[in-house]
C-alpha cells in the first residue's frame, strides 16, 4: 500500500501541494473518503472520472472550508445562508445556480448551470481545502458503482495507484454520504438522502421537504444512478430472517442471528456508521455468494441506508 500516507502537518502539506499540481488525493471526510482534485482544473478533474469509470455527466460535489467561498461560486438568498449556517460544516450539500458559467468549472459541474456544494465536518479534510487553497472536486473515492470506502485501506483496494495520495485519517464516522437538497426553487427538495436526516431539515426549515429521486440518465447531482454501491456478488434487500437463503451472508438489523449486524439495539446512527464497511466485508468472505440484507426502518437515517442498499441490489 505505498501511496497511504498516515495524516500528519508534513503529509498534509505534500497532499495540498499535490492538489495544487493537478493530482488526486483521497481523503477522509465524516460521511465517506472522497476522491479529490482542484475543482478548477479540469484536466485534473477528468483523472476523477478515469480513475473511478464514472460516466462524465454524473455531476461532482465541490467542497469548500468558509461560507464566504460559497458567495463566489453560487447564487444564494437566506434560505441558503441559514441552512449554511445551521448544518456546515456537516452532510449537507446544496445544489445552486452558479453565480458565473466559467468553462474552467463546466466538467465538475457536468456542463449544468446549477453546482454541488458542500463543507465537510472532518478536520483532516478542511485542512486539505484551506492549504490547497481552491476548493476541491470530489466523489467517493472507489469504483464507480462499487461500495463506497469508509477507510483508507477501502480506498486502496478499490483504486490502488490509479491516483497520487491516499490520506489516511482514519474511520468515517457517519459512514454515509451527505444528504443532497436542491434549493434552486422556492420549495425544497431532497435529491439524496444521507448523512443528515430529512426530519432535522423540516424542523429546522418548517417546511415539508419534497423528496425526489431525480433523472438516472441525466443526473443533477450525485447518488442518482440507479445502480450505485454495489458489491461484486448478488445482494438482496428487505430480507426477513426467515427469508433467508443458506447461500446467503446475511447482514442484520435489530436482535436477530446473523453473520453481520448493523446495530443490534436497532440504532440507525450505529447502522449508517457501519453500513458500507459491512458490505466491504460480506464481499471479501467467500463462504457464501450472495449477500442478503434485514429489513431497514425508513426513517431518519434509515432513509439513506434504504437508498444505499436499493442501489447496490439494482438488477436490470
Amino acid at each position: 500500500m505505498t501511496n497511504i500516507y498516515v495524516y500528519s502537518s508534513s503529509i498534509l502539506a505534500k497532499a495540498a501541494d499535490t492538489i495544487k499540481n493537478g493530482g488526486l488525493v483521497a481523503f477522509p471526510t465524516e460521511t465517506v473518503y472522497g476522491l479529490g482534485a482542484n475543482a478548477f482544473d479540469a484536466k485534473a478533474v477528468a483523472k476523477i472520472f478515469e480513475a473511478k469509470g464514472r460516466p462524465n455527466f454524473n455531476p461532482l460535489i465541490s467542497h469548500i472550508a468558509e461560507i464566504d467561498t460559497l458567495f463566489e461560486l453560487a447564487k444564494t438568498d437566506e434560505r441558503v445562508i441559514a441552512l449554511a449556517k445551521q448544518f456546515w460544516p456537516g452532510p449537507l450539500t446544496f445544489i445552486l445556480n452558479r453565480k458565473n458559467l466559467n468553462s474552467s468549472f463546466d466538467l465538475v459541474c457536468a456542463g449544468l448551470p446549477t453546482l454541488s456544494v458542500r463543507m465537510p465536518n472532518h478536520p483532516v479534510a478542511l485542512e486539505l481545502i484551506k492549504k490547497s487553497g481552491t476548493p476541491i472536486a470530489a466523489p467517493s473515492a472507489n469504483r464507480s458503482q462499487s461500495i463506497s470506502p469508509t477507510t483508507a485501506r477501502h480506498v486502496y483496494e478499490s483504486l490502488g495507484n490509479r491516483i497520487d495520495m491516499i490520506l489516511d485519517g482514519g474511520a468515517c464516522n457517519i459512514g454515509v454520504e451527505s444528504t443532497i437538497i436542491d434549493l434552486t426553487t422556492s420549495q425544497t427538495v431532497m435529491l439524496r438522502a444521507g448523512g443528515l436526516a430529512k426530519e432535522e431539515l423540516e424542523k429546522f426549515l418548517n417546511e415539508e421537504v419534497v423528496l425526489s429521486h431525480g433523472n438516472p440518465d441525466l443526473p443533477s447531482s450525485p447518488g442518482q444512478m440507479l445502480k450505485h454501491y454495489a458489491p461484486r456478488i448478488p445482494t438482496r434487500i428487505n430480507v426477513a430472517p426467515d427469508d433467508r437463503k443458506e447461500n446467503e451472508f446475511y447482514i442484520g438489523f435489530g436482535n436477530m442471528e446473523c453473520n453481520l449486524n448493523l446495530s443490534s439495539k436497532s440504532d440507525l446512527i450505529e447502522a449508517a456508521a457501519n453500513l458500507f464497511a459491512f458490505m466491504h466485508l460480506a464481499e471479501e468472505q467467500t463462504k457464501y455468494p450472495a449477500i442478503a440484507i434485514a429489513p431497514i426502518p425508513n426513517t431518519s437515517l434509515g432513509l439513506a441506508i434504504n437508498d444505499r442498499i436499493k442501489r447496490a441490489s439494482y438488477n436490470k
